[in-house]
């Protein structure tokens, strides 16, 4: 979906003189009609030639600070990330509940997740209402990106079970990944909402 937004956006801002028909050739001149059109000399006149076919075969990727390949790859974290962070149960410790992330986020992130998981309220709600949650992510959109970060809007949706019953939800966040090449992690979450006016 990302990319096909990004190359969507290159073709219509990098391209302005190809037709806005997926680069098809122009439409020919009008045939000449039935009973032909006939030049000074009595021969018929050779009907006009069509325009040559738009190639309109541009990498956007050139200009950009990472490969098809590295933007797949932070896309994979970032989902993975995502449905992680929403699934938990009352039963796992912080350790165990960052843990499952190992590898998809940054040192700095583990410990912030690690001490809001680990906050009394929370986890006494948590507890008591004996929450086991499972999440899921899907990418909406690339908001942001630079030489070493990315970041994605992303919908997270959550299956909670607890002692009082089911409900479903879901959350749109601005996540942030950090890296090169086809190697990124996670490195911030936020309502994507936040900063935004």
């Amino acid at each position: 979906m990302v990319v096909v937004v990004l190359a969507a956006l290159g073709y219509w801002l990098v391209m302005p003189e190809v037709t806005h028909s997926r680069g098809q050739a122009a439409p020919a001149s009008p045939a000449p009609s039935p009973t032909g059109s006939a030049s000074a000399s009595g021969q018929e006149a050779p009907a006009a030639p069509a325009s040559p076919a738009a190639t309109g075969n541009v990498n956007i990727y050139s200009w950009l600070p990472f490969t098809q390949e590295g933007l797949a790859a932070a896309a994979a974290v970032t989902v993975k990330f995502v449905a992680a962070y929403n699934t938990y149960s009352y039963t796992e410790s912080a350790a165990d509940y960052v843990g499952r992330m190992n590898g998809l986020i940054t040192a700095q992130l583990a410990t912030s997740l690690r001490n809001v998981y680990s906050t009394p309220g929370v986890a006494k709600v948590r507890t008591d209402q004996q929450q086991v949650s499972t999440g899921t992510a899907v990418i909406d959109s690339l908001r942001a990106f630079g030489p070493s970060s990315l970041t994605f809007v992303v919908t997270g949706t959550q299956h909670l079970v607890t002692s009082g019953g089911t409900s479903n939800g879901s959350a749109q966040y601005a996540v942030t990944v950090t890296g090169s090449g086809t190697s990124w992690q996670a490195d911030n979450i936020e309502l994507s909402t936040v900063g935004q006016s």
